[in-house]
């Protein structure tokens, strides 16, 4: 690897403007590809089998209604006064307006919200009063029907059935029936009447007779027909006279028909009546307006309207799941939002919807870069000299960044990614071409050529800067592991951003160190090129005495107690993914969370989506009243604010509620609430078989404890691979073990401070952040795959000068020194600035930023100044030659990897390579 690599920084050198075209010409080619190919990044944090996805699936198939994800935007009066009825047209106009977005299912309007629940109030007053109305009715119509029974003197069924048994016997012994003398009279009637007829027909024959003179001889014919009807009428009025007998006892049977049929219209009346008295008293009437009032009850407690009418919350309800939205299709529903001009009303998106990315490069990141600069010239002393090192890590991250971004437009990609790749690719850009520079200068200063001193450099520097950048990318590719797709697409960008910061200062740094020539070191030493200025020869040379004993165990001690006392706020750490109000005041989402907070509670930004399994079988009754039941045992839960039931399958076998915590999203009595919902089935003792969360809030607690499980095996993976690395690297078992324990300590302490700024507050206001808050979640295992490399890195940059003054005889003791001495002032610029591009995002408005940028600048610090230049070299010390043993057998299997190029710098001193020297003598050229 020496070898390849020197030859590249002669060919880099001989080729210097080829070089340098091919690098600008790729990141044109990058920005080309960002620009054509780029899409929209997001806050969103997507998990492919999350709890909250399944229960958002089968919400999706059985209750479409619920199913769907929502946010929320926040609206309020500037001046804190009522929202008058202008202000509510246009809000409703705006309401309309967001709805015609495809993926915009509905949105709440909390005047219409309170309008309804007011109608269903007045509904059920109305049932009650006519449940009232009915049972005064019933009472009335019993009352009229005891009124009836008393008018029949007291008479009931059994009563007219012995009077009708006794006028049955009167009949009979009158030889008829009712039915006959009723019939026998009207027979008779109709036969007098017909003889009536008869009769004034006859008088009028009579008269017609007397009046033409044919009376004689008519008399004997109308005379006979007279006494035709006479003797008819005698045997009618005969037989009309025996019926006249009957009359008594049909008397009596029209009495007792009319008692009876009263009788039967009260006996009717009273069994209608009994059977409204029985629905009445059933109480399914009584049950439905009781069931409709508690279900009033729950929905009044969930408010959108504030009681001064001045904030109102408008729930957006999408078609899909929010994590399933587009991103672009949410960007465009907050443009909407963000673009409402109503006059004296503010328009806030909340956290899910505000789209306010952090920035990739800003004033902070500046300021960082430029105290970088300022290093780099007080190390170099020449402008020249601090320039190269920023170029080139300027054009890795270029080319690094906006290659990777150019790929958001097909995958998706979280806003941290790109910022993760610009941190870590500045600061290794930074320290992979100063560590290359430095050497590079320590050699002209010793009065080796310009070409020959590129190609060594590059093949000894260059080689601890490939396996420096082995490590971080070992570290970084390592989270791939965690099953999470966001922070596997963070360490893949930033594991690119480190390739190409390793690439560019093997070649452009060759290339550009041509270019410059001898103008890379200070007048001064120009002039004592070659001379033995140092006064006695090296600096390494004259250090003739290994640290003290005494002095080590002083060393030792102070850091580890040093490191112990900021580590102890870690033992409080809090891992959540931070909510809206621990972000800058000045942004919409925290002026949102703030607002529904002061208006609803602090609940209200974190709603949960609950789901509870029935039993099958349940009728819709049943099945209502156990949704109520079930919804007032989850509103009596320890840290549960408000329960609304939202809807329940045809089935009747699964319900959702919306179930409002008494905290934030982020706190812990939020976390511990979702716990206790999914593991001990609060409502068992309803029948309710299983409970379910689902949400943003539930899914960023299931990703949590996704990355906690990941830890494990992902710690295992780095640190075992990174120690097989450093066995090869330094012969050596007890080293690579004081370094990786040494960074544990850094690590700890790191996250202290993080942990003492973030969730203790800490001196937060400095950082104009908002309220202190948890710790996000990824930050841990994010600061051990950053971390760790980099630590590797100073670790392999002093601890190499202490293995080859080893290896070349020198006490074991006094190497330790001499290899501090060697690689400390590199170390110590490196982590200087390491830190100044890290505490550049500290000044982030968005907290996971700035508590990524706080921990690793920490982080970087503590390990390079405590860990690096004071533990390891103190507890080598102690360890004498015990920190370079080996067992025999492992030496000799294990390559030789000769990180330094010591062997290199041998063979081209002793033998001189003649296509080396015939590259030497081209780059001279």
């Amino acid at each position: 690897m020496a070898r390849l690599l020197y030859r590249l920084g002669l060919f880099a050198a001989r080729r210097a403007k080829a070089v340098l075209a091919f690098w600008f010409a790729m990141l044109v080619l990058a920005g080309s590809a960002f620009a054509g190919f780029g899409g929209q990044l997001t806050d969103q944090i997507s998990m492919p089998d999350l709890e909250t996805s399944e229960v958002a699936d089968r919400l999706a198939e059985e209750l479409p209604d619920a199913g769907g994800g929502s946010a929320t935007a926040v609206v309020r009066t500037e001046d804190g006064s009522a929202i008058s009825e202008d202000q509510r047209t246009a809000v409703e106009e705006l309401i309309a307006d967001v709805e015609s977005h495809e993926v915009v299912d509905e949105v709440t309007d909390p005047w219409e919200t309170r309008a309804e629940l007011a109608d269903a109030r007045d509904e059920v007053e109305e049932g009650r009063a006519e449940l009232d109305d009915g049972q005064e009715q019933l009472d009335e119509a019993e009352a009229e029907l005891e009124q009836a029974r008393e008018q029949l003197g007291g008479m009931d069924r059994d009563d007219i059935d012995e009077a009708q048994a006794e006028l049955d016997q009167a009949w009979e012994d009158a030889g008829t029936t009712p039915e006959e003398a009723a019939e026998q009279r009207e027979e008779i009637e109709a036969g007098l009447a017909e003889l009536d007829a008869a009769d004034a027909e006859l008088d009028a024959q009579v008269e017609q007779a007397l009046a033409d003179g044919t009376w004689p001889q008519q008399e004997d014919a109308l005379n006979a027909q007279r006494a035709e009807i006479v003797a008819e009428r005698n045997e009618l009025e005969a037989a009309q006279a025996q019926l006249q007998a009957l009359e008594p006892l049909e008397a009596q049977q029209a009495e007792l028909d009319a008692a009876d049929e009263a009788l039967t219209e009260i006996e009717e009346g009273e069994a209608e009546l009994a059977e409204q008295r029985e629905e009445l008293e059933s109480g399914d009437a009584e049950a439905e307006l009781d069931q409709a009032e508690r279900q009033l009850e729950l929905n009044e407690e969930f408010q959108l309207l504030s009681d001064h009418e001045d904030v109102a919350v408008l729930m957006v309800g999408f078609h899909d799941p929010i994590e399933r939205v587009g991103t672009e299709a949410i960007a465009d529903v907050s443009d909407e939002l963000t673009g409402a001009d109503i006059d004296g009303l503010e328009v806030l998106p909340g956290g899910d919807l505000s789209m306010e990315m952090p920035p990739i490069f800003g004033v902070g990141e500046a300021i960082g870069l430029l105290v970088a600069g300022l290093v780099l010239f007080i190390m170099l002393g020449t402008f020249v000299g601090a320039g190269l090192p920023l170029l080139s890590a300027i054009l890795g991250v270029g080319i690094g960044v906006m290659a990777a971004m150019s790929l958001s437009g097909i995958v998706e990609m979280n806003n941290i990614t790109p910022i993760l790749g610009l941190m870590l690719g500045l600061a290794v850009g930074l320290d992979y071409a100063l560590f290359i520079i430095h050497r590079h200068r320590e050699q002209l200063k010793d009065g080796i050529d310009l070409g020959e001193s590129i190609g060594l450099a590059n093949g000894t520097a260059g080689n601890a800067v490939v396996f420096a950048g082995v490590t971080n990318v070992i570290a970084l590719l390592a989270l791939n592991v965690t099953g999470i797709p966001m922070l596997a697409m963070m360490g893949s960008v930033a594991a690119f951003c480190v390739v190409s910061a390793v690439l560019l200062a093997t070649t452009i740094i060759p290339a550009m160190l041509k270019l410059v020539g001898w103008r890379i070191l200070r007048p001064r030493e120009r002039r004592y090129i070659g001379a033995e200025w140092k006064s006695g020869g090296s600096a390494e040379s004259r250090i003739g005495e290994p640290i003290p004993v005494g002095r080590s165990l002083l060393y030792a001690a102070a850091s580890i107690g040093a490191l112990a006392v900021l580590a102890l706020p870690a033992m409080d750490m809090r891992l959540a993914f931070p909510d809206a109000g621990s972000e800058a005041e000045d942004t919409a989402a925290h002026q949102a969370y703030m607002a529904t907070e002061d208006a609803f509670g602090q609940g209200m930004n974190g709603p949960l989506l609950v789901v509870a399994d029935f039993p099958e079988g349940l009728g819709d009754m049943e099945a209502g009243e156990r949704q109520l039941d079930v919804a007032d045992q989850l509103g009596a839960l320890d840290h549960a604010d408000t329960v609304v039931p939202l809807a329940m399958n045809d089935e009747n076998t699964m319900a959702a509620y919306q179930v409002i915590p008494e905290e934030g999203p982020a706190a812990e009595s939020t976390q511990d609430l979702v716990y206790e919902l999914r593991d001990s089935n609060p409502v068992q003792d309803q029948g309710v078989q299983e409970v379910s969360v689902a949400g943003i809030t539930a899914a960023e607690i299931d990703i949590s404890d996704i990355i906690s499980d990941a830890m494990p095996l992902y710690l295992a993976l780095v640190i075992g691979l990174c120690l097989i690395l450093m066995i090869m690297v330094f012969r050596s078992i007890l080293l690579p073990v004081v370094a990786t324990l040494g960074f544990v300590g850094s690590l700890a302490a790191s996250v202290g401070i993080v942990v003492a700024v973030f969730q203790w507050g800490w001196g937060a206001e400095l950082l104009a952040l908002g309220r202190p808050g948890p710790i996000m979640t990824m930050l841990p295992i994010l600061m051990v795959g950053i971390l760790f490399g980099l630590a590797m890195d100073y670790q392999l940059f002093t601890a190499s000068g202490m293995r080859e003054a080893y290896a070349k005889g020198v006490p074991a003791r006094l190497a330790v020194r001499r290899g501090l001495h060697a690689g400390r002032v590199v170390v110590t610029a490196c982590a200087l600035i390491m830190t100044s591009v890290f505490a550049g995002f500290i000044f982030t408005p968005d907290p996971m930023v700035a508590s990524i940028g706080l921990g690793l600048a920490v982080g970087v610090l503590l390990d390079a100044f405590v860990v690096r230049v004071l533990l390891v070299p103190a507890v080598l010390t102690l360890l004498g030659r015990s920190a370079w043993w080996i067992p025999v057998w492992l030496d000799r299997i294990m390559p030789d990897v000769d990180v330094e190029g010591a062997r290199l710098v041998q063979s081209e001193g002793e033998d001189g390579d003649a296509a080396a020297a015939s590259d030497r003598e081209k780059v001279q050229a």
